[in-house]
């Protein structure tokens, strides 16, 4: 359950940030889900050239990856963005806050890369999640 989870939203002398939550920790077992495509379940690509469509897909992608292990993203800890061009977070961003609450975000890192694994994907995200043991 998310309230063995506690999150450090500003640790002393640490800037705050309002993307993301520093530092999140609590018990429980762990889960690691592998970096989400926007894939529908026969494998093709969703939204091809928009950013907005296939944050929704990956989230959707996560959500369906946590259900198989007993989580929610309510039990999220941890997510890494990769993405082709830091201009699509935003939409991410919009995709996120619709299964997130805003006001208890995961940790979070964002990284830019030359290329994903294939192409027309614009961005993958992983995850990692806490829950009861």
């Amino acid at each position: 359950m998310a309230e063995r989870l506690t999150r450090v939203h500003a640790p002393e002398g640490v800037f705050p940030a309002a993307q993301y939550t520093h530092v999140v920790h609590g018990t429980g077992r762990l889960v690691a889900v592998s970096g989400q495509l926007p894939l529908d379940g026969d494998g093709r690509l969703v939204g091809a050239g928009d950013p907005a469509a296939q944050a929704r897909q990956v989230f959707e992608n996560l959500r369906r990856c946590l259900a198989a292990a007993g989580a929610g993203f309510d039990d999220v800890v941890k997510l890494t963005y990769f993405v082709t061009d830091m201009a699509y977070m935003p939409a991410i961003r919009e995709a996120r806050d619709a299964v997130l609450d805003p006001a208890r975000l995961p940790a979070s890192s964002a990284l830019q890369v030359a290329a994903l694994v294939g192409p027309g994907f614009l961005m993958e995200v992983e995850a990692l999640a806490l829950v009861d043991g």
